[in-house]
């Protein structure tokens, strides 16, 4: 039964059934203020000023070493504890690699906790992945050494210890893994001061430091903040020329999923997805964008008078369930400040993408993505709570869900025609094509052309994906990306020999 069906029918809150002991208890002697029924309030976005400027993270090579640390960091006119991968900043540095590169990274856990780090985006040995299992204790180390054998994208790294994702993330571990090839040196794409990295993110910000403590209700719709950050830096501006510029950006975000537009309606031109470029740039008003996906956009500020203010937009959308797309809010300022002469033309053909028939698949997997309602123990009187699962499963690190055959297409079918939440669905350790959508949205996004790792599954829709596993062996997940259902129990786990 569906949670929102079931407290309807009940006439109870998530919040009274999480607080309470029995359910019968509950059940005749709630009092009427909690009588509300499941409709997850949404958590509202307050705007700041835009009068702090946008940084940027530091850019690291092959080599390096990086620190899970507390540290600390101003934001929103106050030094605050966080979690960062160095100090005094949430964000960790931005890995620019070449393709080709032997990778050697260094993790140091300086945390009281177990961490790890996964590579979102990379294709690279399971024991590289990040896998939940594979983790650096509190004061320990794990080293991560691949080569990146993979066309140009943006990737981004964050961890991924099971139960414990959603808190480390939220306080600030994350950071971009750019990846270079000379197919897309050989576009001559805007760069340098005309290129922008932006990691969206919402926080919860208070004197004392990011507070994680999710309620069960905020666990059912993914926990969500009323303070939007770019980079680390809360409301921020940046100044630009009236030319193209490159943005590059990452929902970093647990859950909140964003559409993306510009504030004077301007075009916004699509060249790139989680998994590099696209064959030919698709130009739009407004861009989907949820937890863990990826976009390259261009914008044209030209035309633009100087002393503009210009901003990037959430505007709301349909389809979201109770908590999501229901507030238009600003999410960072561009002050147009000077005028100069671009020659840049977006090039007409972009990359060549090899195409699979779906023809090719030797198999379909259908997965149930949904919630349900189950026993906190036994016996009845021990309470009820809705947990996340795949197939009615939750997440056992000791079994294997999914065994495949490498070498082989398959087509996997995300069903959550009968969910209530959106559900970003992420794959480790491949690259899909979303090929059909139905329900819901009816129709696929124009961001979801070419090769996707994380794809956006509204309730009401089953969306279907083709997935070519290589010879890469080992075990791997696929998870949803609000990152508070994965942590309660959204994932299961795949074995590729």
């Amino acid at each position: 039964m569906q949670r929102r069906n079931f407290l309807k029918l009940s006439g109870l809150s998530v919040g009274s059934v999480a607080a309470g002991g029995s359910l019968i208890g509950l059940l005749t002697g709630c009092r009427k203020d909690h009588h509300r029924g499941l409709k997850t309030e949404p958590v509202w976005v307050k705007e700041g000023d835009f009068s702090r400027l946008l940084s940027f993270p530091s850019t690291a090579g092959a080599n390096h070493t990086i620190t899970a640390q507390v540290t600390s960091t101003n934001l929103n006119g106050s030094t605050i504890p966080v979690l960062g991968y160095q100090p005094n900043r949430m964000l960790g540095p931005s890995f620019r690699i070449n393709r080709g590169d032997a990778v050697n990274i260094l993790l140091q856990n300086n945390l009281s906790e177990h961490t790890n780090i996964h590579w979102h985006g990379l294709k690279i040995p399971a024991l590289m992945d990040g896998h939940p299992d594979q983790l650096a204790n509190a004061g320990g180390t794990f080293r991560y050494q691949f080569t990146v054998n993979q066309r140009a994208g943006l990737s981004w790294y964050h961890p991924h210890p099971h139960n414990k994702t959603g808190k480390q993330v939220f306080k600030g571990l994350a950071g971009l893994f750019i990846i270079n090839d000379v197919e897309e040196a050989a576009l001559n794409l805007p760069s340098g001061h005309y290129e922008l990295p932006l990691v969206i993110q919402d926080k919860r910000i208070t004197n004392s430091g990011i507070p994680y403590d999710p309620s069960v209700e905020e666990i059912m719709a993914g926990y969500m903040g009323e303070s939007i950050v770019v980079n680390g830096v809360y409301a921020p501006y940046t100044e630009v020329a009236t030319r193209y510029y490159r943005l590059r950006i990452l929902n970093g975000s647990n859950a909140r999923v964003y559409n993306l537009a510009m504030s004077n309606n301007a075009d916004m031109v699509i060249i790139g997805n989680d998994g590099g470029l696209l064959s030919n740039p698709v130009t739009v008003k407004e861009i989907l964008i949820a937890p863990g996906e990826r976009l390259d956009v261009l914008v044209n500020f030209s035309g633009t008078a100087t002393g503009t203010d210009l901003y990037l937009i959430n505007k709301e959308f349909a389809h979201g369930g109770d908590a999501q797309g229901v507030q238009s809010f600003r999410i960072m300022k561009f002050k147009v400040t000077s005028a100069v002469t671009d020659a840049f033309a977006v090039p007409a053909t972009l990359s060549v993408i090899n195409t699979i028939p779906s023809s090719s698949a030797v198999r379909t997997r259908t997965f149930e993505i949904s919630n349900a309602m189950e026993h906190h123990g036994y016996p009845m009187n021990d309470g009820m709570k809705m947990r996340h699962r795949i197939n009615g499963k939750l997440y056992e690190s000791s079994r294997i869900d999914e065994n495949v055959a490498a070498n082989t297409n398959e087509i996997w079918v995300f069903n959550n025609s009968k969910g209530d939440e959106p559900h970003p669905m992420h794959l480790h350790g491949v690259f899909f094509r979303v090929l059909q959508r139905t329900g819901g949205r009816g129709n696929l996004i124009a961001s979801e052309s070419g090769w996707k790792d994380t794809v956006l599954v509204m309730p009401g829709e089953t969306v279907s994906i083709l997935v070519p596993f290589e010879n890469n062996p080992g075990k791997f997940v696929f998870h949803c990306h609000n990152l508070e259902h994965e942590d309660d129990g959204m994932m299961l786990q795949y074995q590729l020999s």
